[in-house]
């Protein structure tokens, strides 16, 4: 990934925090069939591996856990807050008007050796892993214990399970950092009076950036 300095972030501690408030990941892998790319909820475990080891699974009937090469690093995308930004937010449009459009937008590439699991036990630790991650934030969370055991056991033979413990990791927070202080002052203003969660989750993103 082409990551200008100024865009670069690597504390490790921050990179794990996207990960787990944005679990869905990109999987790309290559195969004798070429890329394959699968989209699936990970769970980190930030204190295995290197940099940590992400944990997901597929189903058995997606083939992407046959059609790789072990020997080559997969990777996993993790997307951020992203946002489209205005030329009419900086100040700087009025006074020369030599300003263009841009998007901002906080990405963590994560590259590994995947490994495939098929053992019923690790499966089910990691599927009580995977919904005390996501259920957690709920006033009466749902656990994989609430459905009957006969059927979370016919479940797990229909999915395969996916180690990747982390050898490499890059963070590219684009978040305006290139722009004078009036610019940024302007973006995050345009931001706010947008209100939306998305305009709000750049604002935030911002103003860390800044800091």
């Amino acid at each position: 990934m082409y990551i200008p300095r100024a865009n670069e972030e690597n504390r490790l501690e921050v990179l794990h925090d996207l990960i787990e408030s944005h679990p869905l990941a990109s999987l790309v892998t290559i195969g004798p069939s070429g890329l394959f790319a699968s989209h699936l909820p990970m769970v980190l475990e930030r204190k295995s591996a290197t940099h940590g080891l992400l944990k997901a699974h597929l189903s058995r009937a997606n083939k992407q856990w046959q059609d790789f090469r072990p020997e080559v690093e997969a990777l996993a995308i993790f997307c951020g807050p992203e946002h489209y930004i205005s030329p009419s937010w900086y100040p700087e449009k009025k006074e020369t008007g030599k300003v263009v459009p841009t998007w901002n937008y906080a990405v963590v590439h994560v590259y590994g050796r995947l490994k495939v699991i098929e053992d019923p036990a690790w499966l089910l630790e990691h599927l009580n892993a995977l919904t005390t991650a996501n259920e957690s934030a709920f006033p009466e969370p749902w656990q994989v214990g609430d459905a009957p055991a006969d059927y979370v056991a016919s479940l797990l033979k229909g999915i395969v399970g996916l180690e990747l413990p982390i050898e490499r990791i890059e963070g590219k927070w684009k978040a305006s950092q290139n722009q004078p202080e009036s610019n940024r002052a302007g973006v995050i203003d345009g931001l706010e009076r947008l209100g939306t969660s998305e305009s709000l989750a750049m604002k935030a993103l911002i103003a860390a950036a800044k800091e």
